[in-house]
């Protein structure tokens, strides 16, 4: 699988609702920034946004890059 570059206002915004999620608290507007921004970075890219999203997810919850 070929490396996918992940722009820190992405990561920022993952590690954002990562944090409400695991205090229980995560809102519908932290949701869907991460959701808008991951669709449009996919589609700027050029890469698959399900890809996109569990790198983000990947690098966030795991410190994997």
């Amino acid at each position: 699988m070929a490396t996918i570059e992940l722009p820190d206002d992405l990561l920022a915004l993952e590690t954002a609702a990562w944090n409400e999620i695991q205090a229980g608290r995560l809102t519908l507007d932290t949701a869907n920034a991460v959701q808008d921004a991951i669709t449009r970075h996919a589609a700027e890219a050029g890469i698959g946004r399900y890809d996109l999203e569990m790198a983000v997810k990947r690098a966030v919850r795991h410190g994997q890059e």
